[in-house]
């Protein structure tokens, strides 16, 4: 009986596996920023702010709810802020991955959302540090 004998020997394998493990660990993952090409933008927090209202305004009427938050939302005289936090800098990806989350949402979950006090925000959203109190 004969053994068959790879036509590598014993370094080359390993110099083989050692190059495949290079270039498959050290390229970007598909879906990361510049994965694709695609530049880091900063988030225009007008647009951002101006596109969140219209989505709370329309979910407090989707919804029914009557909070101050919902009048505040749904005023078209109400000027949404210019800028964000200090130290805030979110990118054009951290906004859209936020307001499809508030699109995505439904009216119990959105209630917190809403709410005069205590109001809350999804994960997707939290995207500016927090001041400690």
């Amino acid at each position: 009986m004969t053994r068959f004998r790879s036509p590598l020997r014993g370094g080359t394998v390993r110099a083989v596996f050692a190059v495949g493990v290079v270039l498959f660990c050290t390229a970007p993952t598909p879906g990361d920023i510049g994965g694709c090409g695609q530049r880091a933008q900063p988030l225009g927090p007008r647009p951002f702010f101006e596109a969140k209202k219209d989505i709370d305004c329309e979910k407090c009427k989707d919804c029914s709810f009557s909070t101050d938050f919902c009048k505040t939302a749904c005023d078209p005289d109400e000027q949404v802020p210019k800028s964000f936090p200090e130290g805030c800098e979110p990118i054009v990806h951290d906004g859209e991955v936020c307001l499809n989350a508030l699109e995505a949402t439904g009216c119990g979950d959105y209630e917190a959302y809403v709410a005069d006090e205590g109001r809350e925000a999804p994960n997707e959203c939290r995207f500016c540090p927090v001041e400690s109190p």
